[in-house]
């Protein structure tokens, strides 16, 4: 019997789905969207997604601060277009607050929900959230200080096996 051309040679059609990982390194509330976005877009397509937070990605899980994410306006060079703050002002007291304030205005109107809904809705639609060891460790941050959509706190060896064969992203 001729076959199609789908399968592997092995006698196996099974097709394997897409992977995406995404390594989130920064918090700040203009770094916490691009994950989430791809993440959400991933899932909408299908894509397996597992998402490993590192470094000051930590805020973004963790419960204290991840509804109170800012923006920098100092050494930010997006800030003069985007929000016509020149970088001398952004130094000024309140501009940080002004900005974010700004931000969440300018996200709610493209109608993407605040980072911890979006992280809920991403976990439940089947992604997988992952805390760094090693960062957690680093800012004595606790499991029960992050929020519960953590799958697991896990080293950075455990996510190199979890990535393999992924399309790996590091924002």
């Amino acid at each position: 019997m001729a076959g199609n051309g789908s399968g592997n040679g092995n006698g196996s059609d099974q097709k394997k789905n897409r992977k995406l990982c995404i390594i989130c390194s920064k918090g700040s509330l203009d770094m916490a969207y691009p994950p989430l976005i791809l993440a959400n877009a991933a899932r909408m397509q299908g894509v397996d997604v597992d998402m490993f937070f590192t470094f000051w990605g930590m805020d973004i899980i963790t419960k204290s601060k991840v509804d109170h994410l800012h923006i920098a306006t100092v050494g930010n060079p997006a800030m003069h277009p985007s929000f016509h703050i020149p970088t001398m002002v952004g130094g000024l007291p309140g501009m940080s607050d002004m900005a974010s304030a700004m931000m969440r205005v300018e996200i709610e109107k493209l109608d993407f929900p605040p980072v911890h809904e979006f992280l809920q809705m991403i976990h439940d639609s089947g992604a997988h959230i992952y805390s760094c060891l090693a960062s957690q460790d680093m800012m004595h941050l606790s499991n029960e200080e992050l929020i519960d959509e953590v799958d697991a706190t896990i080293t950075a060896m455990d996510f190199i096996e979890i990535s393999q064969d992924a399309q790996l992203l590091f924002i």
